[in-house]
């Protein structure tokens, strides 16, 4: 696979607790040199990373990051400062002890509230699948494609484990009409990359990828 198309599936991410803001525009300053999808930076920069970036590269931020056990009030309203500051994507984290509950209707119920206070920006659900049996993993399918999100998302990469082949394969057996499916955390090489697109991922959550394109002097 061309490398230019699995760069363009990225959205090469700094979620560091320390990162900084030169830390945050050299990211951006990379995603725009190879031609990312994305950036996927903490909110708290989004409005500098919007001002920096312009119409170059896409915004991508986090919310209800990365337990997922805020309110959605407050993740409705994390959504709608992050779109106000120029955030064009959104991954949200769903409250998974509401899932594991069997409160279903409470978790589809925010992945709506939050979609709805994305204005229109997409939103990818991330279902953190290393916390998840497979039964539940099925269900937050079903669930994310009845809230009418845009991506399922495996990981958050905080957790006890990232994306596995297992999971995106499984997701692309579940997912209803019109919902992609994002692989994040571990992916660590560029054979990794391909066979997580080649299973039916259209987005990878990543930063590995630049860092390999660049000291490989891939492109």
């Amino acid at each position: 696979m061309d490398i230019k198309e699995i760069l363009s599936k990225c959205d090469h991410t700094q979620l560091s607790v320390t990162a900084t803001w030169d830390d945050i525009r050299a990211l951006i300053d990379d995603g725009i040199r190879f031609s990312t999808a994305s950036v996927c930076i903490p909110p708290c920069y989004v409005r500098e990373a919007k001002q920096y970036a312009g119409e170059r590269i896409r915004i991508c931020t986090v919310i209800g990051f990365p337990n997922g056990y805020n309110t959605a009030a407050v993740k409705v309203f994390e959504t709608e400062e992050a779109v106000k500051n120029g955030a064009d994507e959104i991954d949200m984290v769903i409250n998974i002890g509401d899932l594991k509950a069997g409160r279903l209707d409470r978790v589809k119920e925010e992945i709506e509230a939050v979609k709805a206070a994305c204005g229109g920006k997409i939103l990818k659900v991330i279902i953190e699948t290393c916390l998840l049996t497979e039964e539940e993993k099925i269900k937050m399918c079903e669930i994310v494609t009845a809230a009418k999100a845009d991506f399922i998302k495996t990981s958050t990469g905080f957790s006890k484990a990232g994306a596995t082949r297992e999971d995106v394969a499984l997701f692309r057996r579940h997912v209803g009409e019109g919902v992609r499916i994002k692989a994040a955390g571990g992916i660590s090489s560029v054979k990794d990359a391909e066979d997580f697109v080649a299973l039916g991922a259209e987005r990878l959550g990543t930063s590995r990828i630049v860092k390999i394109v660049k000291e490989e002097g891939l492109l």
